[in-house]
């Protein structure tokens, strides 16, 4: 790929391998570029699989505008054991024997989905006073969790599977535990259960069709024809490009009269829209007032 940084912005979709830290993605991902400034949008569990999108360059400064509210997955249910961690990594705290049917499960998904609150578990890189709460859990301390209101979308069993198992599909919120879904469902059910297996199959508009795998981004002669770019990331925000007479104006971070914009003319106060420059992404403006203020710089 060459030892020096390229100039390139945009976003990654990576096909994350399990046994793999989102971080370590991350990093392998700038020593590709030469060590430019790449960061992850939405982290996946080590032994978890799937989409892993990657901001590259200027895009990293557009984290807060993805519409990526919804996530989706496969998982694998582990009827029989539940662990400190609620997936197949962790230490067994609870068995039992009383199985669930196919009916059982069947009957009961339909009312999981909607609106919920769900307590984080202690085994999260949520942070607690300065410090990850999966480091508290191996120092062997538990700490109080706020419930977190997420929305489960859609929950389907796809299949029974060998061991006690059950392979489910769902459609969730950002910031959703899958693993504490899997340890709630045996709850209900009244037997101990854990997550076998996960894949993210999409996250917002990226999905597993089109993630790229480690040795295809490594393997690339030119890795900037493997990104998506800004503007089809930000394609739920409208567009207009900056008119020349107002071009120093902008260049300069000075706000823009939204009237000089006939495409925004029925944009809501503090919704936001792109500020283009011959067609590419500029800027992020935030309507105020009468003006478009600038909320995020990518010249």
């Amino acid at each position: 790929m060459g030892g020096e940084a390229l100039p390139i912005s945009g976003f990654l979709n990576v096909l994350k391998p399990p046994g793999m830290s989102s971080a370590r993605v991350v990093a392998f991902v700038r020593k590709c570029l030469g060590g430019a400034k790449v960061g992850h949008a939405g982290t996946l569990d080590p032994e978890a699989a799937g989409v892993l999108p990657i901001m590259i360059g200027k895009a990293a400064r557009l984290f807060d505008e993805l519409q990526d509210d919804t996530k989706t997955y496969i998982a694998e249910i582990a009827f029989g054991a539940a662990t400190d961690t609620q997936d197949a990594q962790g230490a067994v705290v609870e068995t039992g024997e009383t199985i669930p049917s196919e009916r059982q499960l069947r009957d009961l998904f339909p009312a999981l989905t909607g609106e919920m609150l769900q307590t984080p578990p202690m085994y999260s890189a949520l942070k607690r006073d300065g410090k990850r709460l999966y480091a508290l859990a191996r120092e062997g301390k538990t700490v109080e969790r706020k419930p977190r209101r997420m929305t489960l979308y859609s929950l389907e069993l796809l299949r029974m599977t060998p061991r006690n198992g059950a392979l489910i599909s769902l459609t969730c919120s950002r910031g959703f535990y899958v693993r504490t879904l899997c340890h709630d469902i045996g709850g209900k059910l009244g037997c101990p259960a854990h997550m076998r297996f996960l894949e993210r199959t999409a996250s917002g508009m990226f999905t597993i069709e089109t993630a790229k795998t480690l040795d295809e981004i490594s393997g690339a002669a030119n890795l900037q024809t493997l990104l998506v770019p800004v503007e089809d990331v930000l394609s739920h925000l409208p567009f207009a490009d900056v008119p020349q007479a107002l071009m120093k104006q902008f260049l300069n971070g000075v706000p823009l009269p939204v009237s000089a914009f006939p495409a925004f003319h029925d944009l809501e106060q503090g919704a936001r829209a792109q500020l283009r420059i011959g067609g590419k992404t500029a800027a992020v403006a935030k309507l105020d007032g009468g003006v478009l203020k600038q909320a995020v710089w990518l010249k």
